[in-house]
């Protein structure tokens, strides 16, 4: 959430980052409005509590117990317009970087450097489902039997290549620093809502237990961060950095109509996923550090792709300053995004309340280490063979299960 010592000072700096968000600025005025009530009628309050106090003392009974029913009005009000002002504040998302380029949506986000040569290939490129269809290493008809759209069984050469691709990631990260962590899949909905992930149309992407008044997580980030909700972590350990596999769910909800088949955009995926807690005057340098990290992933590979800043109409709501990686798909004829690197500095510290001892609130970073379903795909694609089958990346032959 935002800090609300920043919109009681400085509304305006406010309102023109939800402008460059193209979100509605009025919001500010309305928190402002509900902000001052509850303040007044808090302080409101505590007066009267110890005028009551000084009443009781002086025996004055009468008076005493004219304003105890003033308490109570009052003490039942505050709720009311508590609840009215955290669920403003809960609505608005991070103030974009002032290096975060202005822009409506994708389409104006910018190319920062495209790297890798596209393999020229001497015979008819398919696309990933028609390779992995034939080699039944990639089940959709059964998957949709057994679950409907947007599922499917990853099998055979598909499923050791997920194996691989994990192992790979980790024996990257682990010596750079990065604790790994298998971390739950479900998530409270007051740890959700702190990590700003039930907040706008995010809440539609969620998949809810009401029964255990439970979430399944859409990422590993966000289970990671919450690890250290309440906590204050020591100067001397930061930046301290995860690595995190699990699996995530997605309804996938503004998606209609687009990659209904397939495993492009699944319902349910695998995803390794970096997540770091850095100083505030750090976070852009772990950012860069993050995305390094992305593209040494990406070059042992051996996959062309290209680095886009998003511009602030297309940030992710927690994020001050992302980027995301697009990896070139040659059985598509395009790019398509595969990972993303985001800085959403004390927004989600200061919803899960995680400070550290020098005072105020860590900055919370992550990034995608290795998104399994796509990554398959961009594998599947770029290393296919003229017999219809396909290749594995010589970075993943001591993880190969032959």
């Amino acid at each position: 959430m935002l800090d609300v010592k920043l919109l009681r000072d400085d509304p305006e700096k406010v309102k023109k980052a939800l402008k460059k968000r193209n979100k509605n600025p009025e919001q500010v005025h309305d928190f402002l409005m509900f902000d001052k009530q509850w303040r007044e009628l808090v302080q409101k309050l505590d007066e009267a509590r110890a005028k009551q106090n000084k009443l009781t003392k002086e025996r004055k009974i009468e008076e005493a117990k004219i304003l105890k029913q003033d308490i109570k009005s009052w003490e039942a009000h505050i709720p009311e317009l508590d609840k009215k002002r955290t669920d403003l504040l809960n609505n608005f998302p991070n103030i974009p970087a002032d290096d975060v380029p202005v822009g409506k949506d994708e389409s104006q986000n910018v190319v920062l450097k495209e790297v890798g040569a596209k393999r020229q290939f001497d015979f008819p490129i398919q696309d990933y489902l028609t390779i992995a269809s034939n080699g039944d290493v990639v089940d959709i008809d059964r998957a949709a039997k057994v679950t409907g759209s947007r599922f499917g069984y990853l099998k055979d050469k598909a499923a050791l290549l997920e194996l691989a691709l994990i192992n790979f990631a980790f024996s990257k990260l682990v010596p750079k620093g990065f604790t790994p962590v298998f971390p739950p899949v479900m998530i409270k909905p007051e740890a959700f809502r702190g990590m700003g992930r039930l907040a706008g149309e995010q809440v539609e992407e969620r998949y809810y237990l009401p029964k255990d008044d439970l979430y399944l997580v859409g990422s590993s980030e966000h289970t990671l961060g919450p690890m250290h909700m309440d906590e204050t972590l020591q100067d001397k350990d930061l930046p301290r950095r995860y690595v995190g596999f699990s699996t995530c769910f997605r309804r996938e909800a503004g998606s209609y109509g687009k990659d209904t088949k397939g495993i492009l955009r699944v319902h349910q995926f695998d995803k390794a996923e970096m997540f770091s807690f850095a100083r505030p005057e750090d976070s852009e340098k772990e950012h860069q550090f993050l995305l390094s990290c992305q593209e040494e992933l990406m070059n042992d590979l051996g996959l062309p792709y290209r680095v886009m800043q998003i511009c602030a109409g297309d940030l992710g709501w927690t994020d001050a300053k992302q980027y995301d990686i697009e990896t070139w798909m040659p059985g598509q004829n395009t790019y398509r995004e595969t990972h993303s690197c985001s800085n959403t500095t004390d927004f989600q510290a200061r919803g899960i309340n995680c400070k550290y001892d020098k005072g105020g609130f860590v900055h919370m970073l992550n990034a995608t280490a290795i998104s399994i379903q796509r990554m398959i795909i961009a594998v599947i694609e770029n290393y296919q063979t003229k017999d219809g089958d396909f290749e594995i990346p010589k970075v993943l032959n001591r993880f190969w299960l032959k």
